[in-house]
């Protein structure tokens, strides 16, 4: 006897949709807990994204732009008058002397600096030999002899030029200071040594060094003092931070995080000078400057107010050649909750066709609750056993614990665990849908990840590119400023801002090996 597929048939199609009038009518009366959300715990908002950024620069000069600098500025001769030494036996005596200096030798050992060199010249005593000679010329023959006093009194009134070779050194040492005010105190302190040598008028011998040593040490003193003085008041340091100053006062153009985004720029703004004290070893001197500023992100290109400091902070040896920039980059929970989806719409668990049950996600919907985010999914879900096939829709939330991974520059979340209201959602898709809750899990522990890597590149290329303007070479100065790498360092968020935190690290050098007239 055939069979009646016709009545059956429409008994199946009748009793298929009685079942779904009947889920809809519930659905309707009673709503299931598969759409209602879980309470989220407030949150406070984020303060200002403001960080702390340090700048530490070395500049370093060389000590043989020194020494040319001090050879141009050093004098080569120093001249002088001596009073008669011996009024009794010259009138009208002249006692002059004429110093020269040798090239100039700077060295450098512990944190002093050594400037040297060597002196030549000549003491000349010229005058007449005076009437009180000859009233002298008896006792002296007694001492001398009486031939020697014969002979002084044989040249009473006629003119004697005697002349005695000068020769010594003299060291000029340096411990050069900061000072707050912007100013270098050099600290200079020079020591002049001469050798030994005598000059005899008319048998009466002058002590080269005991006669000309004060006045040689009054003159080398006066010209020590005047370039002390100039060196102290001498603006150059102020000026050079001051430039570097108004450069740094700017926003720098981050472009945007990620496609789509909008253009975020980084504002930095120093509020803080600070130095060691210089350095100084055999090839050069070298004198450290930081700068602390504040950095932000703001929106659009700000002009902001950076008043340069009265005062330089004067702190103990630093390390040098180092610069951190802190990025704080905020992002919308909209944005997140783009590039979120974008990883995870259409992905289907288990990837097992062969299961009995699959579902596919089709939306993504994030909220943040407290130390948490809420995915909620929407998720279709297929019976792959049955001939039927039937499918279901249901909205499940899941909680997750954001986590930096800072080695790949992904944000990941860990802790992923069902909403509680979500497991009954999942009883109602069935038995066979309740088994696909641990794919869920690892399924959104996999691809439940926002990727970095973009807004870390392009705050890195941005920072490289304002970094570079710092660069430069002229003549005797080489500028090097360079990015390192960069770091992500930590997340924070609220109710509708996610903040990740980058770090910058760079070096920064200046190489002096000429010196400004």
């Amino acid at each position: 006897m055939p069979l009646p597929w016709g009545k059956i048939a429409i008994g199946l199609l009748i009793a298929i949709v009685s079942f779904g009038a009947a889920l809809w009518a519930l659905d309707l009366l009673w709503p299931g807990p598969k759409d209602r959300r879980p309470a989220l715990v407030e949150i406070q908002p984020l303060t200002p994204a403001t960080r702390k950024s340090v700048i530490v620069t070395p500049a370093v000069i060389a000590l043989p732009a020194i020494h040319t600098a001090l050879e141009r500025a050093a004098p080569r001769n120093l001249a002088g008058k001596r009073d008669n030494p011996v009024p009794q036996l010259l009138s009208n005596a002249e006692l002059d002397w004429t110093v020269a200096r040798g090239p100039l030798a700077v060295t450098g050992r512990g944190d002093t600096l050594v400037v040297s060199t060597t002196l030549s010249g000549i003491l000349r005593a010229r005058g007449q030999v005076s009437g009180e000679a000859g009233n002298l010329a008896g006792a002296i023959g007694d001492l001398l002899g009486g031939r020697l006093g014969q002979g002084i009194q044989n040249l009473q009134g006629k003119t004697l030029d005697q002349r005695a070779d000068i020769r010594g050194d003299v060291t000029l040492t340096s411990h050069p200071s900061i000072l707050p005010a912007w100013r270098i105190e050099p600290n200079l302190t020079p020591q002049v040594a001469l050798a030994d040598a005598s000059l005899a008028i008319m048998g009466v011998r002058l002590s080269v060094s005991n006669e000309i040593k004060p006045f040689l040490d009054r003159a080398i003193n006066e010209q020590v003092t005047a370039l002390q003085a100039r060196l102290r008041d001498d603006p150059v340091l102020e000026l050079a931070a001051r430039q570097e100053w108004a450069k740094m006062c700017r926003s720098i153009s981050l472009g945007a995080a990620a496609a789509g985004m909008p253009n975020l720029w980084l504002e930095l703004r120093p509020t803080r000078a600070f130095a060691a004290q210089p350095h100084i070893d055999a090839a050069a001197l070298t004198l450290t400057i930081g700068v602390e500023a504040q950095t932000r992100i703001v929106p659009t290109e700000t002009k902001p107010d950076c008043p340069f400091p009265a005062q330089l902070e004067v702190v103990p040896q630093i390390e040098q050649g180092r610069v951190n920039i802190a990025v704080p980059i905020d992002i919308p929970f909209s944005d997140v909750n783009r590039l979120l989806e974008a990883q995870l719409k259409g992905k289907s668990f288990p990837d097992d066709k062969s299961s009995a049950f699959t579902a596919t996600i089709r939306s993504v919907n994030l909220a943040a609750s407290g130390d948490r985010l809420l995915l909620s999914l929407r998720v279709k879900a297929n019976e792959n056993k049955s001939w039927l096939g039937l499918g279901a829709e249901a909205t499940v939330h899941v909680w997750g614990r954001p986590v930096l991974d800072s080695t790949h520059q992904v944000l990941r979340l860990t802790d992923i665990a069902l909403d509680v209201e979500s497991e009954a959602a999942f009883g109602l898709l069935g038995i066979a849908a309740q088994a696909a809750v641990p794919y869920l899990e690892r399924t959104l522990a996999e691809n439940a990840v926002v990727d970095l890597v973009p807004l870390a590149a392009n705050a890195r290329n941005s920072i490289d590119a304002a970094i570079a303007d710092f660069r430069k070479s002229s003549d005797g100065v080489r500028v090097d400023a360079a990015v390192t790498g960069l770091r992500l360092v930590g997340i924070e968020f609220d109710a509708k801002t996610l903040r990740v935190v980058a770090e910058v690290d760079g070096t920064a050098r200046v190489a002096v090996t000429k010196l400004p007239d």
